[in-house]
């Protein structure tokens, strides 16, 4: 039979679901009071890691008809893992894992997978076609452990063979999963058992690679002695065998296994402070895998394995703290002067810019976070300051009606408050919109923050939304009210890169110093790269043509990665913001514009006023809006 020209690299057949890791690192699981969730499952996290390595890798399992089965299903799809063959089981509930952080030695954690969705995978779910389709398929231990399951995986191992696709299992040992243990007791990593060695010896010959830790050749081999293990696996199998060595290091067995250590050759990974194991060997096989299906050889995909490896033995989470291609790329190229990578700022900030949920070509924001000039204009207009909320529902539905009417999709924004916008902020969630929320009191200078320290703020929001801080600032402020600023603009960065949001920097110059070149905005900018702070997005007024230019090529050089520039509005007339429109109109940095009042100002004045009834608010709104966005269109085609 001819093999069709392949689509995947591998497809990832196993353990799929929510890990729920306890934020408290040191407590125990008993004393955890909050909880970070991922998603999890060995082959789960192999599809996701081999992905973001730059494989084309599809999930091959079942996820609940339910909230968490869909989570799972998104996070996949955004690393670009095909998920066609990810059935939704509407019978059982997706599998979660309670998991802590006690200490080095000390991973307590707990499986709740009583008839779990991806052990409903059975041979019927094996489709030729889909096997076909890949260069290889990639197993873990786990389903091989029940009937249906060893079944199905025992179908796609055959359609492989016939198609001539590369095998590999990840032993992936966990004594609870096949019934050696209490039920709580997911921690133990080996118990022997003649049961599990047998039904894994019966299915080694069907693997080109197995990969283990030395436990896991353990209860492969039958003998806790792992050369003597190797040996007895090598007796049923002739797969090369990655025997993974902890913080040594790993080793590859391609032919007869020797009797000592010391005639073996050692793979050696780079040695770091390790915070979390959970994961790493996921984390090993998604690299392994890239250097293997590359045809790189044996040292290169061992280069790429140990490092995925250490690097996420330093991380919180398992999926969420892989690296990129990019990110691994970087490391390896400078590993040895890199013992902690959890505290390399280079490392950490190409880790948090290549892993980002959604790409952004372009924005068209409405902002209407406004807080202080709208209660001026309620109390000009004689009118309660309680209506604004229902003000800014009417905003949101003529920016949600307007972003329909131009095909937005994609390119849409807000900018909300949660004073007066928290039931435009919830309404708006999870439909795809760039959403951005202020931190800052209104007008203050120096900065203060509207409702305390952020970082105590954050855990409370929904990661998709960014979080927006307007700063008045100039070169000439004094030492005093530059150096708070700095702090406190630190401090926002730094709760930001912990929490995982991202940030919007707007600079406005300060109204309070005479002297107001617009070439301040980038030495501003500079001195806040300078600082260390690299904001995802920066908001700024309308600057000249050869301005932008300046400042794309800082941007270039200081943070290739930054999501791009957006314009400001500061009420100015609809054909001021054309002209500022068309000087940006060859800056391929600036991404779009983020407009308030210029949009909402007249239109609310007079509803709060009585003079405009809903609707014909929503559609003086709306007419502003697509304004903008026309001209917007006029000098940057959407493309």
């Amino acid at each position: 039979m001819q093999k069709q020209v392949s689509q995947l690299d591998v497809i990832c057949i196993g353990r799929i679901a929510v890990d729920l890791y306890g934020q408290q690192v040191g407590a125990r699981l008993e004393d955890a009071s909050s909880f970070a969730k991922y998603l999890g499952g060995s082959s789960g996290n192999v599809a996701y890691g081999t992905a973001i390595q730059g494989l084309k890798s599809g999930m091959l399992g079942r996820v609940g008809d339910e909230h968490m089965g869909r989570f799972l299903r998104q996070e996949l799809q955004r690393a670009g893992v095909d998920t066609r063959c990810l059935f939704t089981d509407k019978e059982r509930l997706t599998g979660l894992v309670i998991l802590g952080i006690k200490d080095q030695e000390t991973f307590p954690l707990i499986f709740y997978r009583e008839k779990c969705a991806d052990m409903g995978l059975v041979p019927e779910d094996i489709h030729e076609d889909y096997i076909a389709s890949s260069r290889a398929v990639a197993v873990t231990g786990t389903h091989l452990s029940h009937r249906d399951t060893r079944a199905a995986v025992l179908k796609a191992l055959k359609i492989a063979r016939h198609h001539n696709l590369r095998t590999a299992l990840d032993i992936d040992y966990r004594p609870v999963l096949w019934g050696l243990t209490s039920l709580g007791d997911g921690e133990t990593r080996y118990i022997e058992s003649e049961r599990v060695t047998a039904e894994l010896q019966e299915v080694l010959h069907s693997f080109d690679l197995i990969v283990g830790t030395e436990e896991e050749f353990h209860i492969a081999g039958g003998s806790t002695d792992t050369l003597a293990a190797l040996r007895e696996v090598r007796k049923v199998t002739s797969a090369t065998l990655v025997c993974k060595r902890g913080a040594l290091g790993c080793v590859v067995l391609e032919g007869d296994i020797p009797q000592r250590w010391d005639e073996t050759k050692l793979h050696s990974g780079v040695r770091v402070e390790v915070l979390n194991v959970l994961g790493a060997g996921d984390a090993f096989m998604s690299g392994l895998l890239r250097g293997w299906l590359n045809d790189e050889g044996w040292e290169q995909a061992c280069r790429y394995a140990n490092a995925c490896g250490a690097l996420v033995v330093s991380r919180h989470g398992c999926a969420p703290a892989m690296p990129t291609k990019e990110e691994l790329d970087d490391y390896l190229s400078r590993a040895a002067s890199v013992p902690h990578p959890d505290r390399d700022p280079r490392l950490n900030h190409l880790h948090r810019v290549t892993t980002r949920r959604q790409s952004w070509p372009e924005l068209c924001v409405f902002a209407f976070d406004h807080r202080k000039q709208l209660v001026d204009i309620a109390q000009q207009a004689g009118a309660d300051t309680a209506r604004i909320p229902e003000l800014k529902m009417l905003l949101l539905r003529a920016a949600q009606e307007t972003a329909e009417a131009t095909g937005l999709q994609g390119r849409s924004g807000i900018l909300a408050d949660t004073t007066y916008g928290q039931a435009a902020l919830n309404a708006i969630s999870g439909k795809g919109w760039w959403i951005g929320r202020p931190v800052e009191s209104p007008g203050s200078h120096p900065l203060r923050l509207e409702h305390g320290n952020v970082g105590s703020q954050l855990i409370d929001w929904p990661l998709e939304q960014v979080v927006k801080c307007l700063v008045f600032y100039h070169p000439h402020d004094g030492e005093a009210v530059c150096k708070q600023q700095d702090e406190l603009i630190l401090d926002i960065w730094r709760s930001c890169n912990k929490s995982g949001h991202e940030l919007l920097l707007e600079i406005i110059l300060s109204p309070k110093q005479a002297d107001q070149k617009e070439s301040y905005y980038l030495d501003i900018m500079r001195h806040f790269y300078a600082l260390g702070v690299q904001p995802d997005w920066w908001k700024l007024p309308p600057l000249s043509a050869a301005c932008w230019r300046d400042a794309g090529s800082l941007i270039e050089q200081e943070d290739p990665h930054c999501r791009g520039i957006l314009l400001l509005g500061l009420d100015a007339p609809e054909e001021s913001l054309k002209a500022g429109f068309a000087a940006a109109a060859d800056a391929p940095w600036v991404k779009g514009f983020a407009v308030g009042r210029t949009i909402f100002g007249q239109p609310s004045r007079e509803w709060l006023l009585g003079k405009l009834d809903d609707e014909a608010l929503v559609n003086q709104v709306k007419n502003n809006y697509q304004t903008l966005i026309n001209y917007w269109r006029e000098v940057r085609p959407a493309t």
